[in-house]
C-alpha cells in the first residue's frame, strides 16, 4: 500500500504542475508550438520504445520475484542497464538517419535532437526499479522536487513562441539530475553492484524480453504515428489542436498506470488478487471516461484558452479510449504478462495496432486531428476488447482445473 500510496503522490504532482503551466505555455507558444513539441514526442515515443525494450515490465518482474537476493538482483539489473544503453545508441542512430532524409524531420532536427537526450536521462533514472523493490519514496521525492524546478523555470525561460523548445529541455536536465541521485542510492547506499557489459547475458536480456517489446511498439503505429500523418498532412496547427485534446486524456491515462503500476509487483507475487484489482481498476476506468467526457468544455476553455475550441471534441472522443486504456492494463499488462502469456498479448496488439495504422491513414488524410482522435479509439477499443476476452478464457480454463 506505501507503494501504491507513494505512485499517488506523484502522479498527484503529475497532474498539478502541467496544470499549473499548461494555460501559460497555451497562451505563449500557441498552437503551432504545441504541435511542434507533439511532433518531436512522437518521434521519442518510437525511439524511447526501442530503448526500453519492455524492461519497464520484465525487468520489474523479474527484480520483484528475487528482490530477497542481493546478488540476482545486480545482475538482472545490470544486464537491464547495459541493454537500455546499447538500445538507445540504436535508436540515436535511427533519428540520424531520418534527419538525414526526411525534410519534416530535418526542419525540426533541433527539438528532435533536444527531445532525444531524455532517453539516456530515463536510463540513468531507473524507477521501474524503485517499483520492483517497492521503495517508491525516493522517486516521489526526487520527482516532486524536479516538478517543482521544472514549474518554476518555465515561466522564467519561456517568454515567447520561439522558446517551445525549453520544455523538453528543461525535463531532459531534471531527469539526468534525478539519474544521478538515484543511482547513487542504488549502488552506493544499498548495495547493489552494476557489473561490466557482458555480451551474452545481455543479448539473452533482449531476447526474453522481446515479446513484451513488440506489445509496446505496435500501439504506436496507431498512436503516436497518426501524430506523424498529422505532421505530413495538416501541420504544426492541426498537431496542435489535437495535442491541446490529447494531454487531458494523457494526464488521465498516466493515472490509470499509476494504479496499473503500483498493483504489478504485488499481483506478481499474489496473482489470485486479480479478481480486487479488476474491480476497482476497472470502475476507476469506466468513471474517468465519463469525467472527461463531460467536462472537456471547461478544462479546454480554462486550462488552453479560445485558440483550441476545435480541441473540445478530440477530447471528448479520446474520452471513449480511456475505458479501453483500463481493460488493457486490468486483462493485458496485469494479468497476461504476469502469468507469462506475452506472447498472447503480443499477438493481439499486433491485430489491433495493423489495423490502427490502415485506419489511419484515410482516417487523418480526410478529417485531420478528428481522424486522428477516432483512430485511437478504435485501435485501444480492438487492444481492451481482445485482451478481456484472452484474458477470461485463461481464468476459466484455470478454475477448470
Amino acid at each position: 500500500m506505501a507503494n501504491f500510496g507513494y505512485l499517488s503522490l506523484i502522479q498527484i504532482a503529475g497532474y498539478a504542475f502541467p496544470l499549473i503551466t499548461m494555460p501559460y505555455l497555451a497562451r505563449v507558444i500557441g498552437t503551432e508550438g504545441f504541435g511542434r513539441i507533439a511532433f518531436a514526442n512522437a518521434v521519442l515515443v518510437w525511439l524511447q520504445t526501442i530503448a526500453d525494450w519492455g524492461f519497464t515490465f520484465t525487468a520489474t518482474r523479474d527484480v520483484a520475484q528475487h528482490r530477497d537476493d542481493k546478488e540476482k538482483v545486480s545482475e538482472i539489473f545490470s544486464n537491464v542497464f547495459w541493454a537500455r544503453c546499447l538500445l538507445s545508441l540504436i535508436a540515436g542512430v535511427f533519428l540520424l538517419i531520418a534527419i538525414a532524409f526526411v525534410p519534416v524531420f530535418r526542419e525540426n532536427a533541433f527539438i528532435l535532437l533536444i527531445s532525444y537526450l531524455l532517453i539516456p536521462g530515463h536510463i540513468m533514472f531507473p524507477d521501474w526499479f524503485f517499483q520492483a523493490i517497492e521503495k517508491m519514496k525516493y522517486t516521489t521525492i526526487l520527482g516532486l522536487v524536479f516538478r517543482l524546478f521544472f514549474t518554476i523555470m518555465v515561466f522564467v525561460v519561456i517568454k515567447e513562441q520561439g522558446d517551445y523548445y525549453w520544455q523538453p529541455l528543461l525535463t531532459t536536465i531534471g531527469y539526468i539530475i534525478c539519474g544521478i541521485i538515484t543511482l547513487y542510492l542504488i549502488l552506493g547506499k544499498w548495495g547493489y553492484k552494476l557489473y561490466s557489459p557482458q555480451i551474452k547475458p545481455i543479448v539473452q536480456s533482449i531476447q526474453s524480453s522481446a515479446d513484451v517489446f513488440l506489445n509496446n511498439l505496435m500501439p504506436n503505429l496507431y498512436n503516436s504515428f497518426s501524430v506523424l500523418l498529422l505532421g505530413f498532412w495538416g501541420g504544426a496547427y492541426a498537431n496542435g489542436i489535437y495535442d491541446g485534446g490529447n494531454k487531458f486524456s494523457t494526464l488521465v491515462h498516466q493515472l490509470q498506470l499509476v494504479m496499473s503500476r503500483a498493483f504489478y509487483p504485488f499481483l506478481s507475487r499474489r496473482a489470485d488478487k486479480h479478481h480486487m484489482f479488476e474491480v476497482i481498476n476497472n470502475s476507476a476506468a469506466l468513471l474517468m471516461a465519463f469525467a472527461l467526457f463531460i467536462f472537456a468544455p471547461i478544462l479546454v476553455h480554462v486550462m488552453l484558452g479560445p485558440e483550441f475550441e476545435e480541441s473540445i471534441t478530440v477530447l471528448r472522443i479520446l474520452s471513449v479510449s480511456i475505458f479501453f486504456l483500463g481493460l488493457s492494463n486490468t486483462y493485458g499488462t496485469n494479468y497476461l504478462i504476469i502469468y507469462h502469456h506475452e506472447r498472447d498479448l503480443r499477438n493481439m496488439t499486433l491485430i489491433a495496432s495493423f489495423i490502427g495504422m490502415a485506419v489511419a491513414v484515410p482516417l487523418v488524410m480526410n478529417f485531420t486531428y478528428i481522424g486522428a482522435a477516432l483512430t485511437i479509439v478504435i485501435s485501444r477499443g480492438l487492444l481492451g476488447t481482445l485482451s478481456y476476452m484472452k484474458a477470461k478464457q485463461y481464468i476459466k480454463q484455470n478454475s477448470i482445473r
